[in-house]
């Protein structure tokens, strides 16, 4: 059945879907509660504090491209966080197509980006409607840095670092196996593509603010490469991300090898059942929520040219929160206004780093950047 509300929240029943709805309510928007689950959509859904302030409705809709078109018709945005992309994205992706929606999601996989822009950024672009996969603090806030240090002309190669304090959800858990699995991580090297070692392990960094080394990945090549590949300023990027707990990011690389192991000589069916067995092993209930004096988040972009450096750091909190308040601030442009950019294009790209910045300010979840320039 059509709905009447300008706004789809598909997956409302998971941890950041929750989230979402949570930042709807605050900016008094109708929004559409969906999900694969009913009751369990109207569960999450209805503990939202607050919730009866806002018009919502909730639905139960079948992974199809046709349910999800019949649910999605009368939106106007729809906000995905359905994972892991690569395997679920596209049903989403054709149905805000079909309605004439803009789309946006909170996916952390680089292969489904790049998948994404060459199969669907045309089709949206020739509708004057947005499709902006990756809007999460994890890539989103970094973005906002390497912005911030590219407004100095003349830098030309991007060395990003992202840090947080937490654990991952059972969706991110999933994601970084299917990640393993199904997919190379790349990085920008004078404008191409080229490929993580696959057996590169852990890279030690260094952490702003601390004195103790951070230990990052490739975490899939992350959304960077795929955004400033399309930006003429930029020729090279390199980003790595890791948690804050090290004994946590020392167990990865063991749990991924594990899995991979396990995989060896299986189908693709097969191994996302093994994908899925091993993600609910490392966690499978959803965690608790964010505490600002515990769960904060870390952005540094060191950006450099010839004849000059600059150093971006955004410290925060709460990045799920982040992740959550970026796809609702979207979606508040996208009912009041065009977006800058039509078609395939990042938060940054679409909205406007400042505008997101200031945003995120607004709620409290990040301070002030700390910019350093050398000329």
């Amino acid at each position: 059945m059509p709905t009447d509300k300008p706004v789809v929240v598909y997956g409302a029943s998971g941890y950041t879907g929750r989230l979402i709805c949570e930042y709807l309510r605050e900016y008094g928007i109708p929004f559409l509660a969906a999900g694969r689950d009913g009751k369990r959509t109207e569960e999450a859904v209805g503990a939202v504090p607050g919730i009866d302030t806002v018009s919502y409705d909730v639905a139960e809709v079948e992974h199809t491209e046709e349910a999800l078109t019949e649910a999605f018709t009368g939106a106007k945005v729809v906000l995905n966080t359905v994972g892991p992309f690569s395997r679920y994205g596209h049903e989403a992706v054709r149905a805000s197509l079909n309605v004439g929606a803009h789309y946006t999601d909170t996916n952390g996989e680089q292969d489904w980006m790049i998948d994404a822009d060459a199969r669907y950024g045309v089709e949206f672009a020739k509708q004057g409607l947005l499709i902006s996969p990756g809007i999460a603090q994890m890539y989103t806030v970094g973005e906002i840095a390497a912005q911030i240090c590219l407004e100095q002309p003349g830098l030309d190669t991007l060395d990003i670092g992202v840090f947080w304090k937490g654990y991952p959800t059972v969706a991110s858990t999933n994601t970084i196996l299917t990640n393993a699995a199904f997919s190379k991580a790349y990085y920008l090297e004078q404008n191409e593509y080229v490929e993580w070692p696959g057996d590169a392990g852990l890279y030690e960094l260094v952490v702003p603010g601390q004195h103790e080394l951070g230990l990052a990945l490739p975490w899939g090549g992350t959304a960077h490469p795929v955004w400033f590949k399309r930006d003429p300023r930029v020729a090279s990027v390199r980003a790595l991300g890791g948690v804050f707990n090290r004994p946590l990011m020392l167990g990865v690389p063991q749990i991924v090898a594990a899995a991979l192991q396990e995989m060896e000589g299986k189908s693709d069916q097969e191994k996302y059942e093994i994908v899925d067995a091993f993600s609910a092993q490392v966690r499978s209930e959803m965690p608790p929520r964010e505490n600002p004096r515990i769960n904060i988040s870390l952005d540094s972009v060191h950006a450099s040219g010839p004849l000059g450096r600059a150093h971006c750091v955004i410290h925060g909190n709460c990045n799920y929160k982040q992740t959550a308040l970026l796809n609702v601030h979207a979606a508040v442009h996208l009912l009041q206004d065009a977006p800058r950019r039509v078609g395939f294009a990042s938060g940054c790209q679409a909205f406007g780093h400042r505008e997101l910045l200031g945003a995120l300010r607004s709620f409290g979840l990040v301070l002030d950047p700390i910019l350093e320039v050398h000329r």
